[in-house]
């Protein structure tokens, strides 16, 4: 029977979905390829002969991936080692309910072009027809084999392979515990035999006895385990064992432990609980080894034991001076998985790092780097360059999995080291089609957190992503979103690209109950390129979403700010859920008292401040605050008319404020006239108001009042005669609005947003913009602003020059024609 292929492409998705239908050959060489493919997949074991269905999901609910060192490492004979060890282990554990039954899916890639139309096939003589099935079977079986291999590479064990170091060195065998060390399997008669005699005599058994017999017992095969663990005779065997925990010699203990990590004995069980207590007491009585050893083993057992490695870490506190370079290494590792950062200790670490940091393995580097970040351990700005020196120089050799340790660790202490990102613009983009979707993760987002953009590396990931997108955990497509957007890339392939992550997003919406932070990281991340997913905004808006966020362990009140603000300028037309209004009280508030205390107070914005008020005429013609406080960064706003000439309008300045209460209004028969008929045909109101408060003089404002070298500049520069009467106020009275200016006859003007910006709003050592700063100034733009910058690189060396260079530099930026003709 002829085979029919059938595709459905998913929205936007560049991966689609293959039902087919293959006819099961009657020849000899095609029956025992369709008794392997029905041994492989059981479900189709009872269809009728004369078809088999096969039905091959792209990404079900809860699907999960195996895992798989080859990810990372360079050498595939080592990824097979691997591939053997970890079995199926998943990856998204915590993402999906313990009942779900496990399921390796392949992805068919088969072209309808490669299978006969089904009524030709039946008018083509046999033998042509079952030439043709035959070679479809062997594309088939090529692609099914290729896309076994593309699971491989995707494959990633979180236990395992941080411990690739041990393969470095013989000395970590007397350090830490292989699992899957090759042993002389026993017999399962003697197995029966040694339980038999537990029984028999249960009392009477020697400590030597029982550890012989645990020895002996997880030598039994690997499917006999759970059998053997369950049996009545082997809890008297663990009864025994607790008994007589006191009279074990130190080694036996340790062959218990080590045969419970081969027997996987639960984390919690009562045999192991004595034997941590046991080992507590004895620490101090061990050398470093036996220590070390055991400390690695509760790891394989992935059994917390804090206070046994808060007592390893005192005994290693008080000989770190005598650790050998394995010795050290290996405490670094269980220090990382430990989650445990003793500080005292953590300071000898940079020293010990320093005196071997010549003598390690590159594999060694990138394990010391790892337990580094995930103990969250501060390192020094000195060592870290020291390590990133190295690796700089060596980056070729090293495997990809321990090069993004480095680059986890480089990330956190936010080291600037541009030779290694240099060179890793060099390597890494080769590598990527290889490295696993964790691993281009860790890469990408350590670039984005650098600032540091690399078109070379980014285009590779872009390039590479939508094929391995449906590996993606909600945290993995969250962060690759914050990353392009906080560089503000858009790659060649950006529809794909994005469309496909965002399909993912859609997929793993499950996840964002239990981890609302990344859905909110991977929203900014598109908002920051203009990208507004109506369909996640509005599920991250709602109220239900809004308090999953208060249980995160981040603040995500901010997130939350900027998304909703972004989307009420930018996407007019929405009509999904909003936050409320008190949220938005709230947080503005929140944000506004920060900005009073940590940004207006910069010396390169007061310096902008005074000079502009200075300039203009004085604090009503300029305000220092946060035009979009959902942005989080400040502008100096100031209007202009269409004549060029500066408008008053910041009439709440706190210092007016607060010196008009302190000297009060005199009511004057003028001023009593423009209360009740309306403003003097004679004096414009600014004057007026003016004329109501102390002079200049008197208040000691005399910053505020140009001086004569500054009239020269500003009446020499871009202003005409007709404005100088911003700079030059007349004694004893405030300044005088031009009849034009004047308060309810203002011509329409412009509004200047000015931005001082600093090294933090652009890309390490570049002029480009951050994704951000790109989306404060387009939603400024938005709401009629026209936006000026002072560069860092232009104003940052002006604040040493004199005063008249910064006023005309300022006056050149403010008074610029152009800036009207783009209003």
């Amino acid at each position: 029977m002829a085979t029919v292929l059938l595709c459905r492409r998913f929205p936007r998705l560049s991966r689609v979905t293959t039902f087919s239908t293959a006819a099961k050959c009657k020849a000899e060489s095609g029956s025992s390829e369709s008794k392997q493919k029905k041994e492989e997949n059981p479900e189709t074991a009872n269809t009728r002969t004369e078809s088999v269905a096969t039905i091959q999901l792209l990404n079900p609910l809860d699907y999960r991936v195996l895992y798989n060192p080859s990810a990372y490492t360079k050498s595939g004979a080592a990824s097979q080692q691997h591939t053997a060890r970890t079995g199926g282990r998943a990856l998204g554990d915590a993402f999906t309910s313990p009942g779900t039954a496990q399921v390796q899916h392949t992805f068919g890639t088969t072209s309808s072009q490669a299978l006969p139309p089904t009524r030709h096939a039946l008018s083509k003589p046999k033998s042509k027809q079952l030439l043709k099935q035959t070679i479809s079977a062997c594309f088939s079986a090529a692609q099914t084999k290729e896309e076994a291999e593309k699971e491989k590479t995707e494959m990633h064990d979180s236990k395992e392979d941080p411990r690739t170091f041990q393969k470095g060195r013989p000395e970590y065998r007397s350090l830490s515990y292989d699992r899957f060390e090759p042993v002389e399997t026993l017999p399962l008669e003697e197995g029966d035999s040694i339980l038999h005699s537990v029984a028999v005599c249960e009392d009477s058994q020697s400590p030597g006895a029982i550890a012989d017999s645990f020895h002996k017992l997880s030598r039994l095969p690997v499917e006999q385990h759970g059998a053997l663990v369950s049996k009545a005779s082997f809890n008297m065997l663990c009864r025994g064992a607790v008994e007589n925990m006191r009279l074990f010699s130190t080694s036996d203990l340790l062959d218990i432990l080590k045969a419970c990590v081969r027997l996987a004995l639960p984390p919690a069980h009562p045999l192991l609980n004595a034997c941590e207590d046991e080992f507590c007491r004895r620490v101090w009585d061990m050398n470093m080894d036996q220590a070390l050893l055991v400390a690695d083993c509760w790891r394989c057992l992935e059994r917390s034991v804090p206070s046994y490695l808060s007592i390893l870490f005192s005994y290693a506190n008080m000989r770190w001076k005598d650790l050998t370079l394995p010795q050290f290494v290996q405490l670094l590792y269980i220090i990382g998985e430990g989650r445990r950062s003793p500080t005292d200790l953590m300071q000898k670490m940079e020293s010990m790092i320093l005196k071997y940091l010549d003598s390690f393995t590159l594999e060694e580097v990138g394990a010391i780097c790892l337990g580094l970040f995930k103990s969250l351990s501060g390192i020094s700005d000195h060592v870290m360059r020291k390590i990133a020196d190295r690796v700089s120089l060596q980056m070729e050799d090293m495997s990809t999995y321990a090069l993004v340790n480095v680059l986890k660790i480089l990330r956190y202490t936010r080291m600037d080291h541009l030779p290694l990102l240099k060179e890793l613009g060099k390597v890494i983009p080769a590598r990527i089609p290889t490295i696993n979707i964790q691993g281009i993760m860790h890469i990408t987002l350590t670039c984005s957190s650098l600032h540091y953009f690399d078109e070379g590396i980014l285009a590779a990931v872009a390039t590479s992503l939508p094929s391995k997108v449906t590996y993606c955990r909600s945290k993995d497509a969250a962060k690759f979103l914050w990353s392009f957007g906080c560089l503000d890339y858009e790659p060649p392939n950006e529809e794909e690209f994005y469309s496909s992550l965002i399909e993912q997003m859609h997929r793993k919406l499950h996840e964002f109950r239990k981890f609302p932070e990344h859905l909110l990281t991977g929203l900014l991340g598109l908002a920051f390129v203009k990208r507004f997913p109506e369909e996640l905004i509005d599920y991250a808006l709602r109220d239900e979403f809004v308090q999953k966020t208060r249980a995160s362990k981040y603040e995500l009140k901010k997130d939350l700010f900027t998304l909703g603000k972004s989307v009420e300028i930018e996407c007019p037309g929405y009509q999904g859920s909003r936050l409320p209004p008190q949220f938005y009280q709230e947080i503005t508030e929140m944000i506004l008292n920060f900005a009073e205390e940590e940004i207006y107070v910069r010396p390169e914005i007061v310096e902008a401040t005074s000079l502009l008020e200075s300039m203009l005429g004085g604090p009503e013609y300029v305000k220092n605050h946060m035009i979009l406080p959902h942005t989080r960064s400040s502008d100096l706003e100031v209007h202009l008319a269409m004549d060029g000439h500066p408008v008053p309008f910041n009439f709440k300045h706190p210092v007016a404020d607060k010196k008009l209460k302190d000297i009060g209004v005199s009511l004057t028969d003028d001023l009593m006239t423009q209360l009740i008929k309306g403003r003097s045909n004679s004096q414009p109101s600014l004057e007026v108001e003016n004329e109501a408060r102390t002079p200049r003089q008197e208040r000691g404002e005399e910053a505020q009042t140009p001086r004569a070298g500054d009239r020269a500049v500003l009446s020499s520069g871009a202003l005409t005669p007709d404005a100088r009467w911003q700079a030059e106020p007349k004694a004893g009275r405030g300044l005088e609005a031009p009849p034009s200016l004047a308060l309810g006859r203002q011509p329409r003007g412009v509004k200047l947003a000015i931005q001082v910006s600093n090294r933090n709003h652009y890309c390490y050592c570049s002029k480009r913009l951050l994704g951000l700063h790109c989306l404060k100034r387009r939603q400024l733009r938005q709401l009629g602003y026209v936006v000026v910058e002072l560069p860092f690189w232009e104003w940052f060396p002006l604040l040493k020059r004199t005063r008249l260079e910064k006023l005309s530099y300022l006056q050149y930026k403010v008074f610029d024609p152009a800036l009207l003709s783009r209003a």
